[in-house]
């Protein structure tokens, strides 16, 4: 069986072409899913929405009554339909996360996953996104976490690259080389 993940990807890639060819902004877009993702994933409404004694016309009027009928753009009641009509409703977490990277990409944009061994303050997650932006050559959305466990220093995470500058690693790396 195909991962979520992959059958997804061409969910999010119909919107992200319909989004762009409508006047609808990606921003708005991309919240509005993230919403409907949000709703599918709470317990009740995953079972309502799965449950096989409604029809596809009672799921649509179930998920579109969740939320304020302004939201539902003409690009965003189409792909509902889309999904409604191939049973993905459930998907919408994995197509919400896709799009996400879809829009972030067109936006020349990446996310930073900043670890740390301490708590950065403002100021220097600031610097070091400075200091990495000319090398991704994109603008970067940090996100920081604290792991103790890196005794020093930080590791980054942009996309599939990894800079790992903490103290465990070089530890790791003296071991490995003594090792050898």
């Amino acid at each position: 069986m195909a991962e979520n993940s992959t059958i997804a990807r061409p969910y999010a890639e119909a919107l992200f072409a319909a989004v762009k060819a409508s006047s609808e902004g990606l921003q708005e877009t991309a919240d509005h899913v993230q919403l409907l993702a949000e709703l599918v994933e709470l317990e009740d409404v995953r079972q309502a929405v799965s449950d096989p004694r409604l029809d596809s016309e009672q799921r649509g009027k179930l998920i579109r009554g969740l939320i304020d009928e302004k939201r539902l753009t003409e690009p965003l009641n189409n792909f509902i339909d889309l999904l409604l009509e191939n049973d993905r409703l459930l998907l919408l977490p994995d197509i919400a996360e896709q799009f996400a990277v879809l829009k972030d990409e067109a936006e020349g944009v990446a996310q930073a996953e900043i670890t740390s061994a301490y708590a950065l303050t403002e100021e220097q997650v600031s610097e070091l996104v400075q200091l990495l932006e000319p090398k991704f050559n994109k603008k970067l959305k940090p996100h920081v976490t604290v792991d103790e466990t890196l005794i020093g220093g930080v590791r980054v995470v942009v996309g599939d690259y990894v800079l790992d500058t903490s103290v465990q690693a070089q530890l790791n790396r003296m071991r490995e080389a003594l090792m050898a």
